[in-house]
């Protein structure tokens, strides 16, 4: 399974920063659908991630009733991004 969405970069400051795009409700419709297939626990779902050039894994992170996917600092560098950007995100959900 394949997603391609955009959003706005956002950050959370709890004990551990980090940087989030929100995954649209449509898409989190889709990802809801195969979780039982996919997820390792806890809902989170593997994924691998592209935005702009620059390719990475990840789990996205179930958050108030949607997905975020976390977006690493190597990533963000790589690719110029700041808080508040909007970056277009695809992933590629394995197993489905």
């Amino acid at each position: 399974m394949e997603l391609e969405f955009s959003g706005v970069v956002w950050h959370w400051r709890g004990p551990s920063p980090y940087h989030f795009v929100s995954v649209p409700d449509e898409e989190c419709g889709a990802l809801e659908a195969v979780l039982p297939q996919v997820s390792y626990g806890w809902g989170m779902i593997p994924v691998a991630g592209r935005v702009g050039d620059t390719t990475f894994t990840t789990a996205l992170w179930p958050k108030d009733g949607g997905y975020v996917v976390p977006l690493k600092d190597a990533v963000r560098r790589a690719e110029d991004i700041e808080l508040d950007d909007v970056v277009t995100v695809t992933l590629t959900v394995d197993g489905v």
